[in-house]
Order: structure tokens, then C-alpha cells, then sequence
């Protein structure tokens, strides 16, 4: 043994005689309690500092194309059958609405994520624990997150339940579910682009196959869509996990951390991606939403005031039926002036809601 491999041996034999990792590292405490609320700080950091940010810039991100769309008028669906006319605007409004739910679910849940088992020690009662410490660690760690930490009301709730995680993970699958939606919505509207809705053009990525020139596919939804699954996994493990505070111990912690922990992050990295990659550069192609548009009989339906039902839908079908547009059908069959039906069948005005015309008559 050379003399610096002496130096180490005496210096390990040393520190291993001053410092002990049970009387002087966990100073005669437990980590049953510092575990769940290293759990909870990791989640409520990783929310505030990436995820809620980035779920931020992608409503900004819609809010701003709804502006810009506000006067395109498309055809709506029900059961991914034609229904009556929306703007683009308000169909991305709702993606925007759905979000800002999310959102503000999140927000409200980490109030309760923010509130720490810590002094707890090994079941709750702090035993070994200084009275002050719970409190006193609260605060340094408000001092050095700037996220706002407090003590639990009851200790034993944070050590036996992970309510507040299984709660979190609750909102980060309806945050999934959300995300899921759109991003199917936006697969069903650049599908095609020939034989499927072809209502917009999302910015090419990439060559989308190997045997197929010129193929692009929708790879970021499809991978948003792999993310939300994989967060809906993982909020029913942490759901099983969660119930198995038996007593005075939830013995699933680590796969608490692990589930709730990957799904902040994989939801963090995709929204924005979501936004920069798929919302910003969409391309809207306008003369095929106005040529769908016109053939869609549904229109009839602000007729129904003025004509009733039944006549209505004898128009729509003969539309259908003849594959021609309903103002000219409309006008040959309901007997109103073309310049009325035109007033009347307007899409942009029936995204506006109310009642057109008067029961019986054109008034």
C-alpha cells in the first residue's frame, strides 16, 4: 500500500467513525417521511418550472390562430358525420377552453401537492424530530424553490396516502385526454389530402414513408397521442400504487415517483413541441373547406323555422341524393326567394347561432 492509499484508508476509517449514516445523516430520523415529500417537491417543481409554462405557450399558440381564422367558415361534425357550420376559430376556441381547464385543474391540485409530510418521521407522530423542523424545512425550501412549501395538516395522511399524487396524476391524464383530442382532430383534418377532409396543411417534418414519394405524415399528433397513452398508463399504475397505504406506510412509493414524475415530463416536452411544430405553421386550405361547405344539405337545418322539419329534410335528401348544393335544391323546392335562401343558408352567419327566419313564413 503506497502512502497516498494510506492517507484514504485512515481518512475513510475516520470520517466512518465521526459521521454515521443513521445517528448523524438521518440524525436518528426516518425517511418514511422525506421520500413522499421529495416526491411532491420534484412534482410541483417540474409542473411550475416546464410543464405549466410550456402548456402556456400552447394556448397562446391557439388563441392566436383562432384570431386569425375567426372568419373561416367550415363544415361541422357530429358522429364524423357533416353537422352545421362552425368557424375555424371557434373549433380552435374549444381546443383553447379544453386547455385553460386543464390547466387551471392543475394549478388547484398542487395546492394540495405543495403541503408536505416532512417532520412526520417514521409514521407521523415526529418522533426524533424537533417540533420546529417541520416548519423551519418548509420554509427553506419555499426559500430556495420560490414555490411556496407548507407543512401538512396532518402528518400521517402524507406518509400513509399519496391522495395528492394520485389526485395530480388524475389531472395530468385529463390533460392527456385533451391533448389526445386535438391531436386526433388535427390528424382528421389534414388527412388525405386528396381522398380524406383535407381542411389544412400541417408543416411537412419529414418524408412520411419509404415506399411512397411525397407521403407526409402527421408525426407529431401521432406522437402526442403515443404521450397521452403512455400518462394514462401511468395514472392507472399510480391509481393501484395509491391505494396501498396499508396502515401507516404506502410501500409504493417508487413507483409513485417514477409513473408521476415521467408523466409531467413527457407531457412538458410535447406541449410545446405541439405548438411550434403543428399550430403555428398549419396551413388552412380554404377552397376545399368552401367547396365542402356548399355541399353540405345539413345547412338546411336554419330552415327549420321557416319551412319546418319535414320539408327540410326532403331537401336535404334530395341534395344528398343528386350530390348538388343545397341552395339549389332549396330553391326549388321550398318555394323562397333565392335571395332569402341565400340570407338564410349563409354559413358564416349560422355559426352566430340564434333563430333565422319565423315559424311558418319568411319573416
Amino acid at each position: 500500500m503506497n502512502a497516498n492509499e494510506v492517507i484514504a484508508h485512515l481518512a475513510s476509517r475516520t470520517i466512518g467513525a465521526l459521521v454515521h449514516p443513521n445517528d448523524h445523516v438521518n440524525a436518528s430520523q426516518s425517511s418514511n417521511d422525506v421520500i413522499p415529500s421529495a416526491i411532491q417537491v420534484g412534482a410541483v417543481l417540474l409542473c411550475e418550472e416546464a410543464l405549466l409554462p410550456g402548456l402556456d405557450r400552447l394556448i397562446e399558440a391557439i388563441d392566436s390562430r383562432a384570431g386569425e381564422l375567426a372568419d373561416v367558415a367550415k363544415t361541422g361534425r357530429t358522429h364524423l358525420m357533416d353537422a352545421m357550420p362552425l368557424t375555424l376559430g371557434q373549433e380552435l376556441g374549444c381546443w383553447a377552453a379544453q386547455l385553460r381547464s386543464a390547466h387551471d385543474r392543475i394549478i388547484d391540485t398542487l395546492e394540495r401537492v405543495r403541503r408536505l409530510p416532512i417532520g412526520g418521521t417514521a409514521i407521523g407522530t415526529g418522533i426524533n424530530a424537533d417540533p420546529a423542523f417541520a416548519g423551519e424545512m418548509c420554509a427553506e425550501l419555499t426559500a430556495l424553490t420560490g414555490v411556496e412549501f407548507e407543512s401538512a395538516a396532518n402528518l400521517f395522511e402524507g406518509i400513509a396516502a399519496k391522495d395528492e399524487c394520485v389526485e395530480l396524476s388524475g389531472q395530468l391524464k385529463t390533460l392527456a385526454c385533451a391533448l389526445m383530442k386535438i391531436a386526433n382532430d388535427l390528424r382528421w383534418m389534414n388527412s388525405g389530402p386528396l381522398a380524406g377532409l383535407g381542411e389544412i396543411e400541417l408543416t411537412a417534418l419529414q418524408p412520411g414513408s419509404s415506399i411512397m414519394p411525397g407521403k407526409v405524415n402527421p408525426v407529431v399528433p401521432e406522437a402526442v397521442c403515443m404521450v397521452a397513452a403512455q400518462v394514462i398508463g401511468n395514472d392507472a399504475a399510480i391509481t393501484i400504487a395509491g391505494q396501498s397505504g396499508n396502515f401507516q406506510l404506502n410501500v409504493m412509493l417508487p413507483l409513485i415517483a417514477r409513473n408521476l414524475l415521467e408523466s409531467i415530463s413527457l407531457l412538458a416536452n410535447v406541449v410545446p413541441l405541439l405548438a411550434e411544430r403543428c399550430i403555428d405553421g398549419f396551413r388552412v386550405r380554404r377552397g376545399h373547406i368552401d367547396e365542402a361547405l356548399a355541399r353540405n344539405p345539413i345547412l338546411v337545418t336554419a330552415l327549420n323555422s321557416v319551412i319546418g322539419y319535414e320539408l327540410g329534410a326532403a331537401t336535404a335528401k334530395r341534395a344528398y341524393a343528386q350530390g348538388r348544393p343545397i341552395l339549389d335544391v332549396a330553391i326549388e323546392m321550398t318555394g323562397l326567394p333565392e335571395a332569402r335562401l341565400r340570407e338564410l343558408l349563409d354559413p358564416l352567419a349560422l355559426t352566430q347561432g340564434g333563430i333565422r327566419g319565423g315559424v311558418g313564413g319568411g319573416g
